[in-house]
């Protein structure tokens, strides 16, 4: 790739492995839920160390699913971030429950647990935790709270497959997990996601809701070991992921740490490079030594004081230049759909500095050093252009 050449944001790592298997599911004859998927069922439960995992086809069905099967509804609350993608919150209001957004530690983007009890009223039934760019929360935290006030604590682990915790993988921590296999995620399947959960009967729930409401096993009753006969025990939906991406899936989870170990590589290349230059931040500036970050974003924090354009000229220049980057998140308070809920810019003031001066920048396992190096010849030549 030349320097004339645009380098994208982000591209999965595919190759024939996955072309292979999708190959073998499309030739079985059976494409939608069935044994593969099963498969990738359980193969996740046993990476994640966790009881149970149910595939649905997204991880804002999982988070919706698990909302859902706690019995969390109409005029119920959610504690969450505002600093996030609107899929968490829209899983909230898919239950009619209302979200509750609480301020980030800005030294790691996660939601800041001191700021959680104060949060809490009579009506609060759940947290929703957010593991911002791969970083766990802090959970042990967010736990203790969770058990004082007899609330479910589902982790938006979308960002975090693979990361680790306090010797234990995200995904066995909190009552349930939700992950995202989208097309930019540490592993994909297209689209996709899973619940992780070490409760039976909230497993049960999750996959009987999954699929239409109809009774377990459902996908059975085309073989040979099913039966034609079926019953529909409550209102479900059409939450289930098909064996083609699930054979991807599978894929890409024997893949996943090797595929993490190359994230880590590149944003060690970055945190290098970036802890030198006067007009920016490598975020966050450390990790807590007892949490393994996975690494789906790698974003900087832009010194806007010492510079002469703003964050998103500074977006315009590397655009400019042929870099693919982008910015996560909005905060979920500045989009018009939520001005109903009262929320005002200035509510969360962590969350506002944080949007103002961040960028994302490309991170990949099919990025080249000789790639890495033109991101931070990059970044360094439109500071060094706009300095003040």
């Amino acid at each position: 790739m030349t320097h004339n050449e645009f380098l994208p944001y982000a591209l999965p790592a595919l190759d024939e492995q996955e072309e292979q298997a999708v190959l073998e599911v499309l030739r079985s004859g059976w494409l939608t839920t069935g044994p593969k998927t099963k498969q990738f069922e359980e193969a996740f439960a046993h990476y994640t160390g966790a009881a149970h995992a149910v595939a649905v086809n997204s991880c804002t069905a999982a988070m919706h699913l698990v909302l859902a099967a706690w019995g969390v509804g109409q005029g119920d609350e959610v504690i969450t971030t505002p600093l996030t993608f609107c899929a968490t919150i829209e899983a909230i209001e898919y239950v009619g429950a209302r979200p509750v957004l609480v301020d980030i530690d800005p030294a790691t983007g996660n939601i800041d647990p001191t700021r959680i009890e104060p949060a809490i009223t009579p009506r609060t039934r759940a947290l929703l935790p957010v593991h911002y760019g791969g970083l766990p929360c802090e959970m042990d935290a967010i736990l203790d709270i969770a058990a004082r006030h007899n609330l479910l604590v589902l982790e938006d682990a979308a960002h975090a497959a693979g990361a680790i915790y306090k010797g234990r993988k995200i995904g066995a921590v909190g009552h349930a997990t939700a992950f995202s296999f989208y097309a930019n995620k540490n592993m994909t399947t297209g689209e996709g996601g899973m619940i992780t959960t070490n409760d039976p009967d909230l497993a049960d729930r999750c996959r009987i809701l999954s699929l239409h409401g109809i009774s377990r096993d459902a996908w059975k009753r085309y073989t040979a070991a099913g039966s034609w006969y079926y019953e529909v025990t409550e209102l479900g939906y059409k939450y289930n992921l098909p064996d083609v991406l699930a054979a991807i899936g599978l894929c890409q989870l024997h893949k996943l740490d090797a595929l993490n170990a190359r994230r880590q590589a590149i944003a060690e290349q970055y945190h290098r490079a970036f802890r030198e230059m006067a007009f920016l931040e490598p975020f966050p500036p450390c990790v807590p030594e007892d949490r393994t970050h996975v690494w789906h974003l790698y974003t900087i924090l832009l010194q806007l004081d010492a510079l002469r354009i703003t964050r998103d000229q500074f977006i315009d220049e590397l655009k400019a230049r042929g870099i693919g980057v982008s910015v996560h998140y909005i905060p979920i308070h500045f989009h018009p759909h939520y001005r109903g809920y009262g929320w005002q810019r200035g509510d969360y003031p962590h969350t506002e500095a944080y949007y103002a001066r961040t960028i994302s920048l490309p991170l990949y396992p099919g990025m080249t050093n000789q790639q890495v190096a033109r991101v931070i010849e990059t970044v360094q030549d439109v500071g060094r252009a706009w300095r003040r």
